[in-house]
Parts: C-alpha cells; sequence; structure tokens
C-alpha cells in the first residue's frame, strides 16, 4: 500500500468502484432491482431508522447509483453526493432541505433559461422565491441577502455565455452572511474547476452534459462539501431541529459532515422521488472514465474556433473566456487554469434572422437544445431555451436574440470551423 492521493484521471476511472463480489466482474454492474432482500426483522428496521447503512429500495439507494455518487464527490472533494433523475431535479434537492415558504434565495442573473424559469417561476408554488443580481458585483450579492435569505446560488462556467463566475468573492459574501454557496459546476466539470476548494457549500450537476458526455441518458447530482455547520444557526430546522419523521432525529447531530448527503437521501429522494436510474447511472460511470481526454479536447478546440470567430468579419463578437480580448479572461485564468470550458456565444451581424439562418445551414454542428456532448452543438438560446424570458432578462443571462451558443465538440478543429464559414456565408449573405 502506498500514501500517495491517486491523480485525477485515475480517480474518474477507479473511484467508488469494486470488482463485484458475486462475479467478479470488473465494470460496475447494472443492478436493474426495485428492492433489496433483508437479512432479518432487526436488520430490516436498523436500516429504516437510519441506524445501518444499506438498501431498501431503489428509489432510496442502489448500489450503481452509490458508485456514481462516490466517483462524483471524490472528484468534487466532497464528502458525499446524492444522484438524481436531472440537473433541474439537482436544484431542487440542493434547496429542499434549506428552504421553507418564505425563504429566498440570491441568485445570478447569469443562469441557464430553464434555471431562470424554475427560480423565476416554479419554485414560487413552494412558497419560495428568488432575487437575482449581477455576480460580478459581489456588494450587490451581499446587498440583496436579507433575514429570510437561506443560499447563494450560481454558475462557475455561466450558460449560455460561458462567462466566468469569482467564486472566492462569492464565496466570502456566503461565508459573511452564515449562509450556503450553491454552485452549478456543470460547464466547468470537476476537470476544469473544484467549487469546494473555493469556499462552495454544495455543488449541483447536470450529468447529462460533460460528465456523461455522449448525450445518451438524463441526470443529475448535489456535491455535499460537508464543510458548512448546519446548526450555528436556527436558519436551517430541516438538518439541525428534531425530524418527526425520524422519532426526533436530528441529522446535524447525527450524522455531522454527512448531515445534508443523508437528508438528501432519507427524505429527499424518499418524498420527492428523483430517482436516477441504474442503466442512466451505468453510462454516465462509463462516460466519467475518460472526462479529463474529453475536456482538454472540448477546450483545445474552443479555442481554435472562438479565436477563427473573433476575427470573422461576419460575426460581431465572441463571448469566450478563454479568448485574450475577453475581460473574463484573467479571472478564466485563476479560476479555470486548465482551460475556459467550451460553451460561448457569438453574435452574428444581421442579427435575429441571421442567427436562425445559421442555424439552418450548419452540417457538422447538431442544432440540439443541450451541451456537453462529444459532438459540437448549436442553438439560438433567443428563441429556444430562454424563450420564456423578457428580453431584458435574456441580455442579462447572455442569451441575446443576435447571438446563438456553441457546445464545442471533440471533432476536428477544422472541420468545425469549415463548417461555420460556409454557414456565416448562407447566413449573412
Amino acid at each position: 500500500m502506498t500514501d500517495r492521493t491517486p491523480g485525477f484521471d485515475t480517480l474518474q476511472v477507479h473511484a467508488g468502484a469494486r470488482p463485484d463480489t458475486a462475479t467478479g466482474a470488473r465494470q460496475t454492474p447494472i443492478y436493474q432491482t426495485t428492492a433489496y432482500v433483508f437479512r432479518d426483522a432487526e436488520h430490516a428496521a436498523a436500516l429504516f431508522n437510519l441506524q445501518e447503512v444499506g438498501y431498501i429500495y431503489s428509489r432510496l439507494t442502489n448500489p450503481t447509483v452509490a458508485v456514481l455518487q462516490e466517483r462524483i464527490a471524490t472528484l468534487e472533494g466532497g464528502v458525499g453526493a446524492v444522484c438524481c433523475s436531472s440537473g433541474h431535479a439537482a436544484q431542487i434537492m440542493a434547496l429542499f432541505p434549506l428552504m421553507q415558504p418564505g425563504r429566498n434565495i440570491v441568485a445570478s442573473t447569469r443562469l441557464y433559461g430553464g434555471t431562470v424559469t424554475q427560480f423565476t417561476q416554479t419554485i414560487k408554488r413552494f412558497g419560495w422565491s428568488a432575487k437575482f443580481v449581477d455576480f460580478d458585483d459581489p456588494q450587490a450579492v451581499a446587498d440583496a441577502i436579507d433575514d429570510d435569505t437561506r443560499a447563494i446560488f450560481g454558475e462557475v462556467i455561466a450558460n449560455p455565455g460561458g462567462w466566468i463566475m469569482d467564486i472566492d468573492s462569492i464565496a466570502k459574501v456566503a461565508d459573511d452572511a452564515g449562509l450556503p454557496l450553491i454552485v452549478d459546476n456543470t460547464t466547468a466539470t470537476p476537470y476544469l474547476h473544484r467549487p469546494i476548494e473555493h469556499g462552495a457549500t454544495l455543488v449541483v450537476h447536470s450529468t447529462t452534459k460533460f460528465l456523461t458526455g455522449n448525450g445518451t441518458v438524463t441526470g443529475g447530482c448535489v456535491v455535499d462539501s460537508g464543510k458548512f455547520d448546519w446548526s450555528a444557526s436556527d436558519k436551517f430546522p430541516s438538518l439541525s431541529a428534531p425530524e418527526p419523521a425520524y422519532h426526533g432525529l436530528k441529522f446535524h447531530e447525527t450524522f455531522g459532515p454527512l448531515a445534508f448527503t443523508f437528508h438528501g437521501i432519507a427524505i429527499g429522494l424518499r418524498d420527492l422521488g428523483m430517482t436516477l436510474n441504474p442503466q442512466s447511472a451505468h453510462y454516465t460511470l462509463m462516460g466519467i472514465e475518460t472526462l479529463s481526454l474529453r475536456m482538454e479536447r472540448h477546450v483545445e478546440n474552443a479555442v481554435k474556433v472562438a479565436k477563427w470567430l473573433e476575427q470573422d468579419d461576419r460575426v460581431d463578437y465572441v463571448t469566450y473566456a478563454g479568448l485574450e480580448s475577453s475581460p473574463y479572461n484573467d479571472l478564466a485564468k485563476k479560476v479555470c487554469p486548465k482551460g475556459a470550458g467550451s460553451l460561448f456565444t457569438f453574435a452574428v451581424k444581421g442579427g435575429y434572422d441571421a442567427c436562425i439562418k445559421l442555424i439552418d445551414a450548419v452540417e457538422i454542428f447538431s442544432h440540439v437544445a443541450n451541451l456537453g456532448d462529444t459532438r459540437s452543438l448549436i442553438i439560438h438560446s433567443a428563441s429556444t431555451t430562454h424563450r420564456q424570458l423578457e428580453e431584458n432578462q435574456q441580455r442579462a443571462a447572455g442569451a441575446d436574440p443576435e447571438v446563438v451558443r456553441v457546445s464545442i465538440g471533440i471533432e476536428n478543429a477544422e472541420d468545425l470551423i469549415a463548417d461555420l464559414d460556409q454557414a456565416l456565408t448562407k447566413a449573412t449573405a
């Protein structure tokens, strides 16, 4: 045995996985089962009382999903994780133990359009609300916090524009206010950035995207840093106060750093039912095995494509933070030293109509409402993912009517440039 800490490339292949004890199978099996046989009545009672860790029912826990949870938690530097059915489910799962009717969150204006809709519309049905603030101004974030605020939420690399969040500054605001910072790390992945090392309390992922990387399944994950003191105030009774459903058990007192993780499974998945199925977990595990290799190529290609677009007379501007001309370039080098990801937008001369023509003219790029695939993807956010927002909200989120969003894949960069070249010619003729 050695005391050496394994590197990222080793952990993305091995973390959480062990040969199957029954068969010796090296790849993690798909445990396609609903329920699990208890050893005896005492064993069953202990599991249901949270006195013993084990498998009860696959809405709560499943061996295949458990491997995925451990792998993502390890790569993010967290103590535990809860996987669920989608990225949107992960956001609700992250907020669920923190919120009550009348409470609010402070969120970045630069979020995925579906997240903005979820935070402006859907969470109101729970009696929650969101205040949207420009996270480039930490003081504005601090000023938005009030006695009912229970969390701060932002994205490391914002979708769609690819802007970089100054996570250290926002983490200080959260820490000073005694609030958890929830960070969406979907577009960066733990290979490019690890939010917990910069002060994040919880990390959420749409595992559908870069972690899986092949456009086959949906999934989400909430990673628990284990570093937040849920009992420091009376703001988080779900974690610090007696839980009636478990005979007065106090999650933080009982489970310590793993309080949020246990609550997410024992309460969140039990009652919300946002379960990740084992086959989806299996696909994501296989995708993560090549995460670092893919992210290196994603970034390499994104730099080449963005530089070419920046020099093209048919393009007004490019928002990629990996460009020296970007106002976020210095911050990107600090926050994401391995690269600024592969998601960004560019403005087409000719505005909205030219964007639509461009979308219809591409051949290699796929016009889909997804990102993080091995394939290069393109979409006009203002007419699709951000369509429900007012134009001022679209612009605040970076989904201006005159821009298209691209997620650069791992194809030959020269082919991607040639495809955009011919499409721009048709779009701006």
